[in-house]
């Protein structure tokens, strides 16, 4: 999930509720799950049932459902109080992941504790049981450190070394690769396409992993996370096939595969992981927690696919969805990292040209900054797309009034939420111009938000959700420039393989310049693209007039 970097503190100072979730009992200990029951590593116990345990939260941790993982392997040590690796279990699964590295006082010190306590076992421990709970033993401090680096650099030299000594053992490869990429959480490619220097040896030890465990979970989760912003994510795809039904009852390894499909355009397979997730995720929302973020980003990203799937349907319910997840209470608690994420409905909206239900829309709480500002982005384009120019002048200074209040340290994903609006400035100003007449003006503000556009840190789904070349192409071709239309459709092809909105620009450009056979073909191409779809579109974006 890219990517809400959340302190760990959120777990302990707030539990986020899904719409008719109800607390469990603090008391009550985790159940075992027959649909988790499908991984096995075997640890240093006579109990049966305490290995259960431990199974049960490794695969958890493999899902990135931490807390889940943390009581499991809890359970595991009560069942068994010399099971070392019970506490190895805690500690790793307390401490930094690549959607959340960050660790507050008190995390630090439960994951600290946790690992200290595994030393006192250690002698009750296997050899490599006893590399693994060394290794995690240097990742934390107490009291930690400002800057953790140094934490987070020793744990993966440490790993690399129980790697060395275990070349065959899986989990620990798998574990080792874990340990380098949080070294660079979602920066394990140059915009350009070049590794960085840490990842090929990430794609190295998880690849070698791979070929020992075709279907190990954490190694296949991990190699989607590695390749999709790679300029060849297709070599993960075996990857995404494994992970469609290898858990049943983890919800976020379902939906990974989405992170493959819709970079090789496959969006009716990304919207299947992520409805399978969401209907899986259901029986984790009692659970609250940090996970909560993991089910609000199947619905966003359900949105996502829908969007250049064509569907319209599932598109609005999905973001309306995403945003019931996270209840008001919480984004007031964490402004920074959700305020941006409940203005996904406009960017749907928008999307599929609902000029009236986004006008009807109500304004949002004046403390959710940025959500205001996407609000007032809507009204601009919608009022332009209607032809009311006096109106959606006055939202357009509106909208630039409220980007310049967003706080800097506003976040969307990876980007500062002040960085994604930039998208958005001058593409609603370059459509408010184009109904103004001022076509050259409009279309060098609406090249300037395609720059920005492509420009942001990789996303998935991506920061500005409806690409900004698909209303400049549509604009570009009603006004004769096909030569134009058609380089940006081409381009935008290149990104969103495969999508119809652009297929549709293209085709029209071929015709228009009387390449009939060539559209023949695109028009091909478009008719499978949007075989699902619940519209009929007549160009690539609904800001046209003649739409």
């Amino acid at each position: 999930m890219r990517r809400i970097t959340l302190l760990t503190g959120m777990l302990l100072a707030v539990t986020l509720w899904g719409p008719g979730a109800t607390r469990a009992s603090e008391d009550s200990p985790i159940a075992l799950r027959e649909d988790l029951a499908v991984y096995h590593r075997g640890v240093s116990t006579k109990s049966e049932e305490a290995q259960k345990y431990f199974d049960q939260g490794l695969i958890l941790l493999y899902g990135f459902n931490h807390d889940a993982a943390i009581a499991s392997f809890r359970r595991a040590g009560e069942l068994d109080p010399n099971l070392a690796m019970a506490w190895w279990g805690q500690a790793v699964s307390a401490g930094p992941n690549i959607n959340n590295p960050h660790m507050d006082d008190d995390a630090a010190r439960a994951a600290y504790d946790a690992a200290q306590h595994a030393l006192t076992l250690v002698d009750h421990a296997a050899p490599v049981e006893q590399g693994l709970i060394r290794a995690v033993a240097v990742r934390y401090a107490w009291p930690q450190p400002e800057d953790r680096r140094s934490l987070d650099v020793a744990y993966a030299d440490a790993m690399r070394e129980v790697w060395k000594a275990h070349p065959k053992d899986t989990d620990v490869g798998a574990l080792f690769a874990d340990a380098v990429m949080n070294l660079r959480p979602w920066d394990l490619w140059t915009p350009d396409g070049k590794a960085q220097p840490e990842t090929p040896e990430i794609m190295q030890t998880l690849e070698s992993v791979i070929a020992m465990d075709r279907t190990h979970p954490l190694a296949n989760h991990l190699y989607i996370h590695t390749m999709e912003a790679s300029p060849t994510p297709e070599k993960a795809l075996p990857s995404a096939d494994v992970l469609r039904d290898r858990v049943p009852g983890a919800g976020h390894l379902i939906h990974m595969p989405a992170h493959i499909d819709i970079r090789l355009g496959h969006y009716s397979d990304a919207m299947v992981a992520n409805q399978k997730a969401i209907e899986v995720d259901k029986s984790w929302a009692a659970q609250g927690g940090f996970y909560t973020l993991y089910r609000a980003h199947n619905y966003h990203f359900l949105a996502y696919a829908a969007m250049f799937d064509g569907q319209r349907d599932v598109a609005v319910a999905a973001a309306r969805g995403m945003v019931e997840q996270i209840p008001l209470e919480v984004v007031r608690a964490f402004p920074d990292f959700l305020d941006a994420f409940m203005g996904v409905p406009t960017h749907v909206l928008v999307r599929f040209g609902l000029w009236d239900e986004i006008l009807a829309e109500p304004a949002p709480p004046a403390d959710l900054f940025v959500t205001v500002a996407m609000w007032h982005y809507g009204r601009t384009v919608a009022y332009a797309a209607l032809d009311r120019v006096d109106e959606a002048a006055k939202e357009m200074d509106a909208f630039r009034a409220a980007c310049a209040a967003v706080p800097e340290s506003r976040l969307a994903g990876n980007n500062t939420a002040a960085t994604v609006l930039e998208v958005g400035l001058p593409m609603a100003e370059g459509e408010l111009e184009y109904r103004r007449g001022n076509y050259d003006h409009a279309f060098e503000l609406l090249r300037t938000a395609v720059a920005r556009d492509v420009a942001l840190k990789y996303d998935e789904p991506w920061g500005w959700m409806m690409p900004v070349s698909h209303s400049l192409g549509a604009l570009l071709l009603e006004q004769g420039r096909y030569e134009e239309a058609e380089a940006v459709y081409r381009a935008d092809l290149v990104l969103h393989p495969g999508n119809g909105w652009a297929l549709m620009g293209l085709s029209e450009c071929l015709k228009k310049t009387g390449r009939a056979d060539e559209a023949a073909a695109v028009d091909q191409r478009f008719t499978s693209a949007w075989s699902r779809a619940d519209i009929a579109i007549k160009a690539s974006c609904y800001c046209r007039k003649d739409f």
